[in-house]
């Protein structure tokens, strides 16, 4: 598996993204559960994909830069069916290596309550919970977590 820095409008992570979204409408049962500003070319700081071994995209991950040396990772997903195949750790690894190589000293996320698969990932992987910040401080059903790099 590798994981590729791409353009926002990349095909493959565009379809990524549509997938995460339809996947999360189905969860919350609403095309509208982002709080705040969602992501975009103009706010991304850099997009993976991740690729199987014959250049399948099977999963995407980014981050925002929050300023002051904090980033925020957004639209991370792994495909239902290459889940629990290591894509989700290597794409956060490879986020986190990037965060790290340009001076940020933490990363933060956001995710829902009706994602405990998400909680239980980010947990794992070193990530603590923390009070709402930015847009989601306001936010019931927002899960907010860090991870000092």
């Amino acid at each position: 598996m590798r994981i590729d820095i791409v353009n926002w409008d990349d095909p493959d992570a565009a379809a990524l993204r549509a997938g995460q979204r339809a996947e999360i409408t189905a969860r919350y049962g609403t095309p509208d559960s982002e709080p705040g500003v969602a992501p975009s070319a103009d706010d991304i700081a850099v997009f993976t994909v991740a690729r199987d071994g014959s250049g399948t995209a099977v999963g995407c991950g980014g981050l925002r830069d929050l300023g002051d040396g904090t980033g925020e990772v957004k639209r991370m997903y792994v495909l239902p069916e290459r889940r629990g195949t290591g894509a989700a750790p290597r794409i956060l690894a490879a986020l986190e290596d990037w965060a790290r190589e340009r001076g940020w000293k933490c990363l933060r996320l956001e995710t829902g309550d009706r994602q405990p698969d998400a909680v239980r990932f980010y947990t794992r992987s070193g990530y603590a919970p923390i009070p709402g910040f930015g847009a989601y401080a306001e936010t019931a059903s927002s899960l907010c977590f860090e991870k000092v790099l």
